[in-house]
């Protein structure tokens, strides 16, 4: 036998010391200012595309359409337009460019310079589209907008992970959600303020404003320290053995320090990560970064966040009417994803996971159920009386706080926490390149979805959230507790993935070799030769 040695045991996540410092509590809400740029621009782009002056100034005949909609004409399609759904759409077409770039950014060059190049990014065209007089310049600062939320999705989640102690990070990386869903809650503020200037001019500011989150974020990475496992990675041992002394608040840091230096050294023997993706052992990192955001943008709720002005003001509520129950959803949105901070490490990922599907796939029910009672397949367009309206924004308000504390946050923890260090940066791209290509396939053709398919769009979306549920339940072990390093262990124990992840593909860390066996990672249903 190799060595010489078996091992047995059962399986256990080493017990790192360390406490939540205000070191680590501030640089992860500084980091989680990157969520603000995503957040606002989530929220703002539907409100002003449904902004009278806006339309009638780039997309007239969207604005004819509305305003001169006749009886027999459908109230489900009169926002269908290709080139109106660009605007929203073509941003995230460029963040799914920018996240693979800058994964080669993150990893040669730390996670902080590239938050710092999103917010530069964000921050021009942020100007451009505040004083656009063309739709080619509304189309370009959309996408140099893009181009910065790439690049702020592709390295926050992954430096929130590294940065906070294992015992908190599923509340500290939620912050980032946290951000997003206040970005959404003060842009929906903003648009109802700016749609009643008299001058038609709110637009602009309303997408102006977006340099605020842009200077927040690039003020905040310049005073943000580089997380240890990304100046390890460079080669800056010493000063990450400094780092994490701070961030754990103690000096007890042997273990977890010798432990990130092992995963370092087995990631620069990796010469290739994107292929290296591919080999059996990632297996299930890579099933999860393809299948997790794939599934969190069919649950429709992007839907909600880019069109609910669009969309109230389709189900018939008017102008004013439409703007304030989005900033309504905006609200319910944020407080839910409170929850979320108080509850993912308390009752796990997998429980969040399958039980707020099932509240987001009855209220998807209950407001196809009640669109369907009012419109019908003709869509004949019409007021809603106000106990209907209540009933409509309660339904939409219940299933974005489902959203809110599972699949929203959980879609970008769950993915930043999987990853082993060698292949980490080159899967988060994947992870947000995937949230990207289907966040611009919805956003584009959404309003010809509601077009043609009518409230059947949301029996459409149940029907993802009863298939993605089911997957979770299949699939995905339970990730809570379990230190980032170690995170492959998991793998291991599962009923299905046990197939692909074996115990020779976990690496004891370097230092461990030669010292006892109670240092090893072992299994109880196993004897491994190491």
């Amino acid at each position: 036998m190799a060595g010489g040695m078996i091992v047995t045991g059962s399986l256990e996540a080493k017990n790192y010391p360390g406490k939540l410092t205000l070191r680590v509590f501030m640089t992860c809400l500084v980091a989680a200012f990157g969520g603000l740029i995503f957040g606002y621009d989530l929220g703002i782009s539907g409100g002003v595309t449904s902004m009278d002056p806006f339309l009638k100034k780039f997309f007239p005949e969207v604005y004819a359409k509305e305003h001169n909609i006749k009886a027999s004409d459908s109230q489900y399609c009169k926002f269908d337009s290709q080139i109106l759904t660009l605007f929203t759409s073509s941003l995230y077409l460029a963040a799914l460019v920018a996240s693979l770039c800058a994964s080669t950014i993150t990893r040669l060059f730390g996670r902080r310079l590239t938050m710092i190049c999103g917010g530069v990014l964000f921050l021009a065209g942020a100007a451009l589209n505040a004083f656009a007089q063309k739709v080619w310049m509304l189309i370009v600062g959309r996408m140099l907008l893009g181009f910065g939320i790439g690049c702020a999705n592709q390295s926050v989640p992954i430096y929130v992970s590294e940065v906070a102690p294992y015992k908190y990070r599923g509340a500290l990386n939620m912050m980032f959600q946290l951000a997003i869903t206040i970005g959404i809650f003060v842009a929906n503020v903003l648009k109802y303020v700016f749609s009643k200037m008299e001058n038609g001019e709110g637009w602009r500011y309303s997408l102006g404003l977006a340099a605020v989150p842009a200077i927040m974020i690039i003020v905040g990475a310049i005073f943000l320290p580089d997380s240890p496992s990304s100046l390890i990675e460079r080669g800056l041992d010493d000063k990450a053995k400094e780092e994490l002394i701070k961030i754990r608040g103690t000096t007890d840091i042997e273990e977890e320090f010798k432990d990130l230096v092992a995963a370092s050294e087995a990631s620069k023997m990796v010469k290739h990560p994107w292929v290296s993706l591919l080999k059996k052992q990632y297996r299930p990192q890579l099933t999860m970064a393809i299948a997790i955001p794939f599934f969190q943008q069919l649950t429709g709720m992007n839907v909600i966040t880019f069109y609910a002005p669009v969309l109230f003001k389709t189900i018939g509520f008017g102008a004013t009417a439409s703007l304030m129950s989005a900033m309504i959803t905006g609200a319910c949105n944020a407080l839910a994803t409170l929850v979320s901070i108080f509850t993912v490490d308390k009752f796990g990922r997998r429980t969040l996971f399958i039980e707020e599907g099932t509240q987001m796939f009855i209220c998807q029910v209950v407001i196809t159920i009640a669109i369907a009672c009012k419109f019908g397949v003709e869509g004949n367009p019409g007021m809603l009386p106000k106990w209907y309206a209540i009933i409509v924004v309660v339904g939409i308000c219940v299933y974005v706080a489902g959203f809110a504390w599972s699949w929203g946050p959980l879609g970008w923890l769950v993915p930043s926490e999987i990853f082993p260090l060698e292949v980490r940066s080159a899967a988060q791209s994947i992870n947000v390149s995937v949230n990207m290509i289907f966040t611009f396939a919805i956003a584009q053709i959404f309003t010809t979805m509601l077009c043609h398919m009518k409230f059947g769009l949301f029996i459409f979306f149940a029907f993802f959230v009863v298939v993605m549920s089911l997957f979770i339940y299949k699939f995905l072990p339970e990730t809570k507790g379990v230190p980032i390093e170690e995170m492959s262990l998991v793998w291991q124990n599962h009923s299905y993935w046990t197939r692909f992840v074996k115990p020779a593909d976990v690496k004891p860390p370097a230092h461990s070799q030669g010292l006892p066996t109670s240092l090893l990672y072992v299994n109880i249903s196993n004897f491994y030769v190491l």
